[in-house]
């Protein structure tokens, strides 16, 4: 009997802790110039010191910010669009005014660029061209920690192209992913 019980609490919680998705996403970019107050600042500290960055590796995620309750502090989630795991680090007010609509509009805002280079106008631009339709995308919550990656930087300034648009993948089947 205590066998049975064990072995159905193992499977309960590996039930829990399997990948989940969230689908009609609205995606938008954020850096340097736009953060509020602009820098690399952030609201949570994930182990970075309050501060923004990561590669898009499981092991070190990029920076997205969303509404408080959206998403666990220092979550990890992994997004097809821009292949990489992002963290939950910072707060968005728009992705908070999005969260508190009626129906709720699920929103993450991805860091780009550098800690401590200002992109200026065309960081900005760059950040527009990489957002997608809104609620146009999914992400995964739990993933899994072999997923692709593409460690691009999104944008790098005085580099050719410093936009890298090349570097999204908007057809992708959800299901390869979770």
């Amino acid at each position: 009997m205590r066998t049975s019980i064990v072995v159905a609490l193992s499977s309960l919680s590996l039930t829990v802790m399997g990948c989940s998705t969230v689908t009609k996403v609205t995606h938008t970019f954020y850096g340097y110039p736009d953060n509020d107050p602009a820098g690399p600042a952030t609201a949570y500290d994930c182990g970075r010191g309050f501060k923004a960055g990561g590669t898009g590796t499981y092991t070190d995620p990029l920076t997205f910010a969303s509404a408080p309750g959206e998403f666990n502090k220092c979550e990890v989630i992994y997004d097809p669009y821009l292949r990489k795991y992002l963290r939950f680090e910072d707060y968005c007010a728009q992705c908070t005014t999005d969260w508190k609509a009626n129906p709720k509009i699920n929103h993450i805002d991805v860091w780009t660029g550098s800690t401590t280079v200002n992109g200026g106008q065309n960081q900005i631009q760059c950040e527009n061209d990489l957002t997608p339709a809104d609620r146009s995308q999914t992400i995964v919550r739990q993933p899994s920690a072999n997923l692709p990656v593409d460690k691009t930087n999104l944008y790098v300034k005085g580099a050719s192209p410093a936009c890298r648009t090349s570097h999204i993948y908007s057809s992708y089947n959800i299901r390869d992913y979770c």
